[in-house]
């Protein structure tokens, strides 16, 4: 999907120590923000004695909360995996939304191009933000600050859902609950809500019976989606839909075990696709139809039973969801289950009293209160990056530093030139552009790269801004084989830049050009491997004619993100130098 793939491989070096380095960093703030609620809770401990006790919680919404708390802060250890960074929007989100329509793919790669422009800051903030909300869930008992928890999570969980599992695949042809749909965020946002209401909503079986409905009918049409003969799943042998998708799963880097069993059950039911296809129809049929009715005996047999049927389809089918380095979240079984245990529980354990609002609020004073500051403040410490990333349409340059390398530090007198304007004619030497910060690379006007190397230059000279016009981008040609017309008719084509008043396209004999290029090779050897190739460097040339950084630079992959990324660097690497007044 365009715009999902920042060019860099998930297993990047660089960007993986940019990532690491970024949740060291944040640790400490989250550290401090334990320090300073551990001397707040020992300078007003006091305070609390002879409070009032807080009501009791209902028990289903005590487990929902805490089970559910636990889970995100499970994934938010997922989110710190080093390959997240560079590797969830190209290889989980963009083939997820590959096969929606092209509305959907619209909307998640807007979400997924936060990630692929600034990739350290989007893992990292992810991170963060699920580690808060678990922990403000598992702090905050009741109360209004307990019912923001679960809004919290619904708010989140809607976020993740939308752009990051593009509608848990439900606009894809032939979804599956065997697959996670409708998506296994979707049951964290019904959880979240369930925690949101007010806690009078808890008092009787009520709750409890609609939310096993309202599962019950949800079952009942994944189990009409997975017979419709049109969705493929009654297709036998391998390379059928059904055991295709389990086959996939034992692809993915995990033990040695667990890969065979799944193997193992992929081509069990690649020979038995109709039993195993019409076992799963019959069983969510038939719980589905359980939870609808809802009677207390017929749920203690259903819902155990339905925990198992779970735990198998999440061991066999979904193998656990999470292995591989990319996985995000254990995917759709487990949520199920404790969705289901939840409902069962309001259901079955009668309400005779419930905490007040007011009665909650009166005892919120407490240590808890603390925790659960502490637990905004790290949803914030995530939050708050990835706001303004989203509004952050330049890509970070640690992508282009991750594909080329970081820029090299220089104090050499650049090698002066005198070659010809391709566009003008006239003269152009380096002595001329004394006075101005160059920008200077190397260019061919039929090499696929040299295009994108320019537009980079001229980006990088628009973000600049007002000192831009104290900037020449200057590209000589590395190339002789076309006359000066044909050099400028090549980058009218390709991108339009010779009519910028700030760019300067320079070509000359081969003799001068050779001179040229001898006296550059010489301060980045191997830049170019012959007088047809590009180089891969960008040389940031001071007002006195001295240079000061070699950028390297990489024409592809020529990904939106990879290009604005090295505009971005090409620009905070000449900005210094542009700033620096002339001795």
């Amino acid at each position: 999907m365009p715009g999902m793939d920042s060019g860099v491989d998930a297993a990047n070096p660089a960007l993986i120590a940019a990532f690491m380095s970024a949740l060291l960093h944040q640790l400490i703030i989250v550290a401090a923000i334990v320090v300073a609620l551990t001397i707040a809770h020992r300078v007003t401990r006091n305070r609390w004695a002879g409070r009032p006790a807080q009501a009791g919680e209902p028990g289903a919404r005590r487990f929902l909360r805490i089970a559910f708390g636990v889970l995100w802060i499970f994934d938010a250890i997922l989110q710190a995996q080093p390959r997240m960074a560079g590797g969830l929007p190209s290889q989980v989100i963009a083939p997820v939304a590959a096969a929606s329509p092209g509305w959907v793919q619209d909307v998640v790669g807007f979400g997924g191009s936060v990630w692929s422009y600034h990739p350290v800051q989007a893992a990292a903030a992810a991170m963060w933000i699920q580690a808060g909300i678990g922990i403000w869930l598992l702090a905050a008992k009741t109360g209004l600050p307990s019912r923001l928890a679960g809004l919290a999570g619904a708010g989140w969980g809607l976020v993740v859902w939308v752009f990051g599992e593009s509608f848990g695949g439900i606009f894809a042809p032939g979804p599956s609950w065997l697959s996670g749909a409708p998506g296994a965020v979707a049951l964290y946002v019904v959880a979240g809500a369930l925690i949101a209401l007010p806690m009078r909503a808890w008092a009787g079986p009520q709750l409890g019976r609609r939310l096993l409905a309202g599962i019950g009918v949800c079952w009942i049409a994944m189990a009409v989606l997975q017979a419709l003969p049109g969705n493929g799943f009654w297709q036998g042998g391998d390379s059928g839909t059904l055991a295709a998708m389990v086959s996939s799963m034992a692809e993915i880097s995990q033990p040695h075990v667990q890969a065979a069993m799944v193997s193992a059950f992929a081509s069990f039911a690649g020979a038995h696709t109709l039993a195993v296809n019409l076992f799963v129809v019959v069983v969510l049929s038939a719980l589905g139809v359980a939870f609808i009715v809802g009677r207390p005996r017929l749920l203690r047999v259903a819902v155990p039973a339905a925990t198992v049927f779970c735990a198998a389809v999440w061991v066999l089918v979904q193998d656990l969801g999470f292995p591989g380095g990319l996985g995000t979240d254990p995917n759709s079984m487990v949520p199920w289950t404790l969705l289901l245990w939840g409902g069962f529980i309001a259901v079955t354990q009668h309400v005779t009293e419930h905490a007040s609002e007011q009665t909650a609020t009166v005892s919120a004073a407490s240590p808890r209160s603390l925790i659960v500051l502490g637990a905004v403040g790290i949803v914030l410490l995530g939050a708050v990056p990835m706001a303004a990333a989203s509004l952050d349409r330049n890509a970070d340059p640690i992508i282009a530093q991750a594909i080329a390398g970081t820029p090299v530090r220089m104090d050499l007198p650049a090698p002066g030139f005198r070659l010809t304007n391709g566009e003008s004619g006239q003269p152009v030497g380096l002595a001329s552009l004394r006075g101005k910060v160059v920008l200077l690379t190397f260019l061919d006007p039929v090499c696929t790269g040299c295009p994108q190397i320019a537009r980079q230059l001229h980006a990088a000279g628009t973000l600049l801004g007002a000192a831009g016009d104290r900037v020449e981008l200057v590209a000589i040609a590395a190339s002789t084989m076309h006359s000066h017309a044909v050099f400028i008719r090549a980058f009218d084509r390709n991108q339009g830049l010779t009519t910028a008043p700030d760019w300067r396209f320079l070509t000359g004999t081969a003799a001068e050009l050779q001179q040229v290029w001898n006296g550059y090779e010489k301060l980045a050897p191997g830049m170019m491997a012959g007088m047809m190739v590009h180089s891969e460097v960008v040389f940031v040339i001071d007002a006195t004619g001295r240079i000061r950084w070699e950028v390297r630079d990489a024409p592809g992959p020529a990904t939106a993100s990879a290009q604005s990324s090295f505009a971005v660097l090409l620009a905070d690497t000449a900005r210094p130098v542009v700033n620096t007044p002339e001795p």
